[in-house]
Order: C-alpha cells, then structure tokens, then sequence
C-alpha cells in the first residue's frame, strides 16, 4: 500500500471537518447545509463536497459557499466556492437559480503515478453557476469556471431542510 501525502492527508482531514460542522448546524426552514457531487471537465475529474445554505440575504439571493474535492487526471482539486445564488419564483415544486461568486482553488499532482506528489499550487477563480432544485432539497446544477477554475462541472446536491 502506498503512503497517504501529508498534503492530502490535511486536505481529507479539513474537508471532514468542514462536512461535520456543516452536518451539525441548526438550519431555518429556508437553510440547510448539504452534500453534493458531480464530474468536472478540465480538469476530467469526479467531485464530492459540502455546502451550507444561508436564508436569504436581501429577496432572494442565497449565500452558498462550499467545498469540492476532485479525483482524476492524475491531479487533486480542492475548491473552496463562495458562491450567492438568486432564486427565481416558484411556478411549481422546482424553482431555478442562477449566481456565481470567487473560488480558492488548490492543485496537487502526481506525473509518475507513485504517489509521491510533484507539485501543487494554488490559483484564484471564478465560477457561474446554473441550477434546479427541489423544494425538499435535490439540486442539479452546471457550473462555468473562469479564471483558473475547473471549466464545466456537472452536480447533483441535496440540501438537508
């Protein structure tokens, strides 16, 4: 078995911690903390993370940060995503949103395949995010990167109501 990096080892132990707190908030009717994943696309990855939904700030817009660890294309992603939706009205049980807001976004990669690590940096972007959700809490969203965010990202999410 190969050793776990000490950076990753750091990374899975922060995204843990950051699910707990968000796991035990004590959520509003229209806040929530959630899980979420999904499959990026440049990089080519699948995701898994966290969210927590505030009630809303002014009308409708939400704030939503969140969490996401990509796996794949020999690179590890962990985004960190402060993101303000705007939920339009409801017509029916599901409502569309749509927002974006800044990204910290850190990369850790592995050329030889031996698990050692090669590198990492951390870049700053940017995410637009498009989405449909439930009124109990399944979401299905698209997200497009600028900057030096992940270019697509195709999500399914529940937030815990």
């Amino acid at each position: 078995m190969l050793p776990i990096p000490s950076w990753m080892a750091t990374r899975v132990k922060f995204l843990l911690v950051v699910l707990t707190v968000m796991a035990c908030a004590t959520p509003s009717a229209a806040q929530g903390p959630g899980v979420r994943g999904g499959v990026s696309v440049d990089p080519d990855q699948v995701y898994v993370g966290g969210h927590y939904e505030t009630s809303a700030l002014v009308d409708r817009l939400h704030f939503k940060p969140n969490i996401e660890l990509g796996l794949g294309d020999d690179l590890v992603t962990t985004a960190l995503n402060m993101e303000f939706v705007y939920k339009f009205p409801r017509r029916s049980s599901w409502g569309l949103y749509a927002g974006g807001g800044p990204a910290i976004n850190f990369y850790a990669w592995d050329n030889d395949g031996r698990g050692r690590g090669d590198g990492s940096e951390t870049e700053g972007g940017f995410s637009f995010v498009f989405g449909a959700e439930h009124e109990d809490g399944l979401s299905f969203e698209v997200k497009i990167g600028a900057i030096d965010s992940p270019d697509v990202k195709f999500g399914v999410g529940w937030t815990f109501k």
